[in-house]
């Protein structure tokens, strides 16, 4: 099979495919190590583990990215400024 071309976007897309082949290339391992009559057992035990955490950090990597540009929008934090007797207001609650 001939290498493909195609394009990555962007860093997450970068790390989505670099971890689809840290997945794949065990794989093929475990398919090729598995003895008759339990390839496809010791494979989807693999696929799946390997599967979720792919899907983890992509997910992770995603909203790390989303979150970004919204973070710089808006104030910057500070503190809320507290009463000037330094004490709560408001009612208290009964105790059972």
């Amino acid at each position: 099979m001939t290498p493909l071309d195609f394009r990555i976007a962007d860093p997450v897309e970068a790390l989505v495919v670099e971890q689809a082949l840290a997945l794949v290339r065990p794989l093929k391992q475990t398919c090729q190590e598995a003895p008759h009559g339990h390839v496809l057992v010791q494979a989807e035990r693999a696929a799946l583990a390997g599967g979720r955490e792919l899907t983890r950090r992509a997910l992770e990597a995603v909203l790390n990215q989303q979150a970004c540009p919204g973070e710089k929008k808006g104030r910057r934090p500070a503190p809320a400024p507290a009463g000037s007797s330094g004490r709560a207001r408001g009612r208290r609650r009964a105790t059972p």
